[in-house]
């Protein structure tokens, strides 16, 4: 299993513009049925702070998030919506309970 996580801050007025942007994702995920890639993405309570978590079962399933055009549309700009930029990290499972997670 492949999983990761990504953080980083926004400039305040491109808060509501990356939630959009993020939104487009899950919609095209849904719309594609890509049901071996798991995704989440939260804002942490300073409203500008967003973390993503991916997991994905083999290279190949990690490859359909980045190939959405939609993801690729996110990506775009994200340097410049940024105050902080991005900042992935691999992570590896130490274990995990109910979370519908590839194996």
């Amino acid at each position: 299993m492949i999983a990761v996580q990504v953080m980083y801050k926004v400039k305040t007025d491109h808060v509501e513009e990356n939630e959009r942007l993020v939104r487009g994702v899950y919609e095209q995920l849904a719309a594609a049925g890509h049901d071996d890639v798991h995704y989440a993405t939260f804002r942490r309570d300073d409203g500008q702070t967003f973390v993503h978590l991916a997991f994905f079962p083999s290279p190949e399933a990690q490859q359909k998030l980045g190939a959405l055009a939609a993801f690729q549309e996110f990506q775009r700009d994200l340097g410049e919506r940024c105050e902080v930029p991005p900042d992935p990290q691999p992570l590896t499972r130490i274990g995990s309970w109910n979370v519908g997670l590839p194996a």
